[in-house]
């Protein structure tokens, strides 16, 4: 079973494990990650095993400077801007492969681009300190809720990893916004823990959302985020076996029957919302109920985010791909 580790302290043990080309569970201010030397490619390998990951999903390159950055990737001008915005904070960018980068194929899935992003508080710190991006999607098997404690992710992943660095929960609650600037266009590939419109007050014009096509960036799966029990969107009633995922001060008909009910915000607070997600459907699942029944959540801010998530949580399941 995983070591918890406090993340106090927690940096040269985290760097000695890395170095051996182990993965290791990191605190972010999205959700927890599952770490490994992105260089290394017996390394980012452990990191599909330990998830259960098909290897066409690629993951995101997290760094600590732009110094680190540009050894990776190539930044065009509007990009550049975004990142000296925004980072370091929950904001992820498609941007084309640099020539040389150090980075293992396995990352990009053999793309010509790499997704970026550099991380506030332990994650940055761990990679300034390692001297090495490292390749961290959320530390959770494949296709499941993500996991925004130590806990959580020791109870998924725990026989499967060596450690756990324990932050505490998450501040953000859901995984980093994913864009991509093409052409005169910024697409929104995955919207996330910044919302669109902070970035569009920056750009000054509308991201441009994209569904469906070639899976460039992670979290562009379908059905994704998921509980064992099924999902049901925009719940007015509550159905018999059901438990309630509510928001904000008003119930849905029957909630006093439901199996169990949780509320992402009984004020009503997005970011109160995004914080709770994932920990709230992992414990209305632990219920055993056959479904979720989800109230109605704004699209606005980050309830995209939030409805975006939760999509993927009702989308019809697919059976497991094979790594090997």
């Amino acid at each position: 079973m995983a070591d918890i580790i406090k993340a106090d302290g927690a940096v040269e043990q985290a760097i000695a494990l890395l170095m051996a080309g182990a993965v290791v569970a990191i605190p972010t201010e999205t959700v927890y990650g599952l770490a490994a030397d992105a260089t290394n490619g017996d390394a980012v390998l452990r990191i599909f095993e330990a998830k259960g990951r098909p290897r066409f999903n690629p993951l995101i390159a997290h760094v600590s400077s732009m110094e680190m950055a540009d050894k990776l990737a190539d930044f065009d001008p509007l990009s550049r801007a975004l990142a000296d915005k925004f980072w370091p904070g929950p904001l992820t960018m498609v941007l084309p492969l640099a020539k040389n980068s150090p980075l293992h194929p396995l990352v990009t899935a053999g793309l010509d681009t790499v997704a970026l992003r550099s991380p506030r508080g332990f994650g940055g710190e761990l990679i300034a300190a390692l001297g090495r991006p490292l390749a961290a999607p959320s530390a959770n098997s494949s296709g499941r809720v993500s996991g925004t404690s130590a806990q959580a992710v020791a109870d998924d992943l725990g026989d499967r990893i060596p450690m756990v660095v324990d932050g505490g929960p998450t501040p953000v609650g859901v995984e980093s916004t994913i864009i991509k600037v093409e052409d005169a266009q910024v697409l929104l590939l995955r919207p996330g823990g910044l919302p669109a419109e902070d970035i569009e007050a920056v750009i000054d014009r509308p991201l441009v959302r994209k569904h469906g096509g070639q899976i460039i960036a992670p979290g562009m799966l379908a059905s994704h985020y998921a509980p064992d029990a099924q999902v049901r969107l925009n719940a007015t009633s509550v159905l018999p076996d059901e438990a309630l995922l509510a928001f904000g001060p008003h119930r849905a008909d029957g909630a006093a029957r439901a199996a169990g009910v949780l509320n992402l915000s009984e004020s009503g607070d997005l970011r109160e919302a995004s914080r709770n997600l994932f920990a709230y459907l992992q414990r209305l699942d632990r219920i055993g109920a056959k479904a979720i029944a989800v109230e109605p959540v704004p699209t606005m801010g980050l309830g995209e985010a939030i409805n975006d998530r939760l999509a993927r949580a009702a989308a019809p399941r697919w059976p497991a791909v094979s790594i090997s």
